[in-house]
């Protein structure tokens, strides 16, 4: 009989996306999420990364406070049309 030992992988981070657009900037919240900030420094919500068999697609979320929960504004291929929902929504 052999025990064996299962262990998680750490999680690793990726890299941070860049925007062409100097009007936001990114600040990392976890290793998959950023925060999205507008020059003055006001949150305008959430760029998640998610993994698709296709390519990495960028999910624009805005936190629900009454919910403690995220609300879901759309999925994209590009970050900076994530980005541009959170602007214009």
């Amino acid at each position: 009989m052999s025990d064996t030992l299962i262990t998680s992988l750490p999680e690793v981070p990726y890299a941070t996306p860049r925007l062409s657009s100097p009007k936001e900037h990114l600040v990392r919240a976890s290793a998959h999420l950023w925060r999205v900030q507008d020059t003055r420094g006001r949150v305008l919500g959430h760029l998640r990364l998610l993994p698709d068999p296709l390519g990495m697609r960028y999910r624009a979320e805005r936190l629900h406070l009454a919910t403690a929960s995220f609300r879901l504004v759309g999925d994209f291929w590009r970050a900076d049309d994530a980005v541009a929902a959170l602007r214009n929504g």
